[in-house]
């Protein structure tokens, strides 16, 4: 699985000034005291390593292009130059964020929030899967920040009255390898030409490819390169297991595991929507708490575990194997560099779970079949999905109050 050579212009970012060791608050880098003080009630105790190198590149108006793992505080390094220039220059529509997936639109909107909460930052997620016309209420409030899906931004910049995006001064485009992987490469070229050039645009990818480099070179002004990991590196907290087992005693060996490490919260990745519907009633008929989301994609290894050990945190991944993956697995190892320890099990406690894992099943199935009848029938309108509040002012002082602590960065 040979990745493709780099061949681009950017100027590769230089060292630091103040070393990552040295640096203790956000504000040796240059970021406003009252978004140091938000990042002091949401954690964040110190920049990492993309933060260190972007943010104050960005605050001095550079393009960026940023490669880091997912999990390394991307977010962070974006979205604090944002909302440090949209202090300085209050404006409604300021900034547009784009992101491959519902999922992660609504993960960067939550930043964005809890960093901007006290100066009055709203943000609108513009993605498919909600009733459209609330999104166009939520637009027409023009909101500082939009997170949004290329397709569906499309939708709104083409058919929703009255809003265009001309006078935006920020684009970020975000996991961008993933965006072009899905073939949303004729809706960004459409965004780019609707939205100012006299712009600055951040970049971030997991991965340098071809496409990639070609949009660098069509949306980018003399960027610098911020690079702080390998091509398919994994964050350094997260502990990776495999656990070989035959594929018809998969439900029972998860429902194991959920038992084993009671107390944390999980994501669990199937290989089909259908399989990850199936999945979330099982668990539920044994007492889980269990959400199915499925946006109809695919990912790679390094996307689906770094959902786990984000923002310096530490985290677990167990990788099933059955005897129908071992050449998949293998290549996956071959791709991060490293081999998997086995996750240890007690094989007789698990085989002691077969009974009730195999009613739950028998249930799931059931459940299934009667939600298939029901998709024949109208649905109902999904205008309440939306919690888009109307957009305020940004102010220049804080507005006293205290923060939810919000997860990851």
């Amino acid at each position: 699985m040979a990745a493709p050579e780099e061949h681009d212009s950017a100027t590769e970012a230089p060292q630091p000034a103040v070393q990552e060791e040295e640096t203790k608050t956000f504000k040796d880098l240059g970021v406003t005291d009252v978004l140091c003080e938000a990042c002091d009630q949401l954690g964040w105790t110190k920049p990492t390593k993309i933060q260190i190198e972007a943010i104050p590149l960005a605050l001095q108006g550079r393009d960026i292009i940023g490669l880091a793992e997912t999990g390394s505080g991307k977010t962070g390094a974006f979205a604090l130059p944002i909302l440090n220039a949209l202090l300085e220059t209050p404006q409604r529509l300021f900034a547009l964020v784009l992101t491959p997936t519902r999922e992660l639109a609504f993960q960067i909107s939550e930043q964005f929030e809890a960093l901007g909460s006290s100066i009055g930052v709203q943000s609108a997620v513009i993605v498919g899967g909600i009733d459209s016309m609330s999104q166009s209420l939520a637009l027409a409030k023009k909101p500082h920040i939009i997170i949004a899906t290329p397709g569906r931004l499309i939708d709104h910049l083409e058919n929703t009255k009255g809003f265009n995006l001309r006078a935006l001064k920020y684009l970020v485009m975000d996991e961008a390898d993933r965006i072009l992987n899905m073939d949303f490469e004729t809706e960004v070229d459409k965004i780019l030409k609707v939205i100012p050039r006299d712009r600055k645009t951040f970049l971030f990818s997991a991965t340098m490819t071809k496409k990639v480099q070609k949009l660098q070179r069509a949306a980018l002004k003399n960027p610098v390169k911020c690079a702080v990991s390998s091509k398919y590196q994994t964050v350094e907290k997260l502990q990776q297991y495999y656990l070989f087992i035959p594929s018809k005693f998969k439900d029972t060996y998860l429902v194991y595991i959920l038992n084993e490490l009671a107390g944390n919260s999980f994501m669990i990745f199937c290989s089909t929507c259908n399989n990850t519907q199936r999945t979330a009633l099982l668990l539920r008929n044994l007492g889980f708490t269990a959400i199915p989301l499925h946006g109809q994609m695919s990912q790679d290894y390094i996307h689906r575990v770094g959902r786990t050990a984000r923002a310096g945190r530490s985290g677990k991944a167990i990788t099933f194997v059955t005897q129908y993956d071992v050449e998949l697995f293998q290549r996956i190892e071959h791709l991060i560099g490293k081999k998997l320890p086995v996750f240890p099990t007690q094989d007789d406690e698990v085989m002691m779970l077969t009974e009730r894992v195999a009613e739950a099943q028998r249930f799931a199935r059931m459940e299934l079949r009667e939600h298939g009848e029901k998709k024949k029938r109208p649905r109902e309108d999904a205008g309440d999905n939306d919690d888009t509040e109307g957009a305020m002012g940004v102010r220049n002082k804080v507005a006293g109050g205290k923060m939810k602590k919000r997860k990851g960065r």
